[in-house]
């Protein structure tokens, strides 16, 4: 018996902002490669390239976001909900890739060092930090609510504070004339990269493995529901997420007294919402049994594998 509760939320997505800040980043990669092939800036061209790969990023979020809003149908009864889960550990695995990328170049630079103009290198890097600062502005909200919004503000806010690390090379070049602080700030930003996006990529691929999510503990959610006073135990448990907004469980419930089934839908969607208010999890199905009926009671029930 399946007992089910669609109490889902799902906000909108600022298709119309995400439009803004991929022209604003085409805008800003085309002036950064032009200053960078100028100017002789690793740095300014690491931040280019990054640029290039917000654009990239965000083109992927915004049809993963009007993806994600398809109806379920027959074939896809989730729908495309995971679709935005894909351009989220798309963009995580991105920006470590370009990070590494950053690595290799700054250490090659390091033995054959470059003139490099320092006040092209300020001008631009100052454009960068004024139209980046513009598209984390139209993202901000939407990236508190979305893991997909979050892996393409991620990408902006690490080129907006890339830029001013940037700006700040430059000023060092121009007044104490260090060239080599131009390799030194391409691996800070590389390194901050890979520390930024790290948490993305491992929520990311949680969600896709279909882990439990962290804040919930399942012997925790079997006590609370054993306060129930028809209930015996929770067993053969799963709980995992759709996406970053809907957490699903589905068990076997045992009662401690052979229950009409009115009493048993009473007793379920007491415990659902109790499920809901106490874990977040707003999408259940329960099988009822009477207490023994289940050879097997753990909370987790381990699958045998059949070898022939």
């Amino acid at each position: 018996m399946g007992h089910h509760n669609h109490s889902h939320d799902h906000g909108e997505l600022k298709g119309r902002n995400l439009g803004i800040a991929i022209l604003l980043n085409v805008g800003i990669t085309v002036a950064q490669v032009v200053g960078g092939l100028i100017s002789g800036s690793l740095a300014l061209m690491s931040d280019a390239l990054h640029n290039f790969s917000d654009v990239l990023a965000l083109i992927i979020s915004w049809f993963a976001s009007r993806l994600s809003r398809r109806k379920q149908t027959a074939k896809q009864t989730f729908g495309y909900k995971r679709a935005e889960i894909l351009a989220a550990l798309f963009n995580a695995v991105s920006l470590i890739v370009i990070a590494f990328f950053l690595l290799k170049e700054a250490f090659v630079r390091f033995s054959t060092p470059q003139d490099i103009h320092s006040i092209l290198v300020m001008a631009f890097g100052g454009l960068s930090i004024v139209l980046n600062g513009l598209s984390v502005l139209l993202l901000k909200n939407d990236s508190k609510t979305n893991i997909n919004m979050r892996s393409a503000y991620l990408h902006l806010l690490t080129d907006m504070l890339s830029s001013i690390v940037v700006v700040l090379g430059g000023l060092a070049m121009y007044f104490w004339n260090v060239e080599w602080i131009d390799s030194i700030l391409s691996i800070l930003i590389a390194l901050y990269l890979v520390y930024s996006s790290w948490g993305l990529l491992m929520e990311s691929v949680r969600i896709l493995m279909q882990f439990t999510p962290l804040h919930i503990d399942i012997n925790e959610v079997n006590r609370k529901a054993k306060t129930l006073p028809e209930i015996e135990n929770m067993h053969h448990v799963h709980v995992w997420q759709l996406d970053d907004k809907q957490i699903n469980l589905e068990a076997h419930i045992s009662f401690k007294e052979d229950l009409p089934l009115s009493r048993v839908n009473v007793v379920f969607h007491k415990l659902e919402h109790l499920l809901h208010d106490e874990f977040e999890i707003n999408h259940v199905t329960l099988q009822p049994e009477l207490n023994g009926f289940c050879e097997d009671n753990n909370i987790i029930h381990q699958e045998k594998s059949h070898d022939h």
